[in-house]
């Protein structure tokens, strides 16, 4: 190490999701590793069974089950191994992604082992739950998110809106974890004329709507039918898959829609630069990768504004959004924008412009920087809890002056206490 440059970190990342499966949150861990493992960090990642190594950081994975509602999604319940494979690892930092079920264990061993916790939102579960018929269960959820995210020393959301949403539902310690994509695999010149013609089932003289992504029920695919009906010679290719596969095969029957089932790599970069416009009609999203993937391809967006969506696509510009208030608004958004062929090139050049000022390697530095600033954090704190505890202060002014949570309170008070320091090496059961 030079003199000067900052260590490496041990970093451990606890997820609910992970390779072989894809999604936008594996899409982004995945480039979030592999720029960690360029930096030189020690990275490992607990996740539910699949591989066992991902870019020279191991993977513990632990058996699952299918999730009722979604089976291709893979359960893991958090057990005593986890808390074996923290203690063999040493990590500096513990890091959540999303937690439900497996991830929630960090919650449980950086206290346990008195280590600094990061949590990071990726998809906005309490919304969920009325698409599967359980809104009901939505202030429980809330209040489970509070009692879960506010031991967190750090939260961090994927977009504005999802940070100010999780603010207003008394989230604390918030900051932005910005966007990424890989600019280079996404790519205009990726339009194939032999895709094309798949995804237009052998007419490509009209204009195609394209989505990509999960076939599920809070994707809301459905609201696709009213463009094709308003659309004159315009096709819908569906480029995914998941649950809700057969209720759409069925809504979307008769017209001119093609399922292209899942794709990626070089297939999945022509999928999206040889389409007209791409949909996302979905209202929950915390990011949409998916949309940074298709301006980053050429292809101009059409989407609600709503979620994280807003600092995304800037409209008329990069894109176009639409109230989602407004029942036939993504209607009159497609309309606008293949109502000039002048309008959508400009649209088209100015969306890649703008993806080109997101790249993967800045999103991980910025995060490698909120790690070391919770990290020194911890420094600091050590010496501030102690001496706030000497003065004769409660814990709960202690918490309010310091502005840290009662478990952040309760790991420096265990570590200035008799022989106190991080139990992570101990053998855990």
């Amino acid at each position: 190490m030079e003199p000067g440059q900052a260590r490496p970190l041990r970093i451990a990342l606890l997820t609910e999701t992970f390779l072989p499966k894809i999604d936008g949150i594996v899409t982004r861990l995945c480039h979030t590793i592999r720029n960690l493992r360029r930096a030189g960090h020690e990275v490992m990642i607990i996740a539910p069974k699949g591989i066992d190594d991902f870019e020279g950081a191991p993977v513990y994975g632990v058996s699952g089950f299918p999730f009722p509602l979604y089976p291709d999604l893979k359960i893991a319940i958090p057990r005593p191994s986890v808390g074996e494979a923290l203690a063999a690892f040493q990590p500096d930092i513990v890091h959540a992604i999303n937690p439900a079920m497996l991830a929630v264990s960090a919650f449980y061993y950086s206290v346990r082992y008195q280590l600094p916790l990061v949590v990071s939102y990726h998809t906005h579960l309490p919304k969920y739950l009325g698409y599967y018929g359980l809104g009901s269960l939505e202030p429980l959820m809330w209040w489970g998110m509070r009692a879960g995210y506010n031991r967190a020393d750090l939260t961090l959301a994927t977009s504005s809106a999802m940070q100010t949403e999780l603010e207003a539902h008394g989230i604390q310690r918030m900051h932005l974890w910005q966007r990424g994509v890989d600019t280079e695999t996404f790519h205009p010149s990726c339009a194939s004329q032999a895709m094309r013609e798949r995804l237009t089932q052998g007419h490509p003289e009209d204009k195609l709507l394209l989505y990509v992504g999960r076939l599920s029920a809070e994707k809301e695919i459905e609201r696709c039918l009213d463009v094709l009906k308003s659309v004159p010679g315009l096709r819908l290719a569906l480029v995914g898959d998941g649950p809700h596969r057969e209720k759409l095969q069925q809504h979307f029957a008769g017209t001119k829609t093609y399922f292209a089932g899942f794709m990626r790599g070089r297939d999945l970069a022509e999928a999206f630069a040889s389409g007209d416009v791409f949909m996302l009609p979905s209202r929950t999203e915390t990011l949409g990768l998916v949309l940074l993937e298709s301006m980053a391809a050429g292809c101009p967006v059409v989407t609600p504004n709503a979620g994280g969506t807003a600092d995304i696509v800037q409209d008329g510009i990069t894109g176009h959004l639409y109230d989602p208030a407004d029942e036939m608004g993504h209607v009159k958004a497609v309309q606008q924008l293949l109502a000039d062929p002048n309008h959508h090139a400009e649209v088209r050049r100015r969306a890649r412009l703008d993806a080109e000022k997101w790249d993967w390697a800045a999103a991980t530095r910025q995060l490698e920087d909120y790690y070391r600033r919770v990290l020194l954090r911890e420094e600091r704190l050590a010496i501030e809890v102690p001496q706030a505890m000497a003065s004769g202060a409660t814990p709960e002014a202690i918490c309010a002056q310091l502005q840290i949570s009662g478990a952040t309170f309760r790991r420096h008070a265990a570590l200035a206490g008799p022989g106190g320091k991080r139990k992570v090496h101990a053998t855990a059961n």
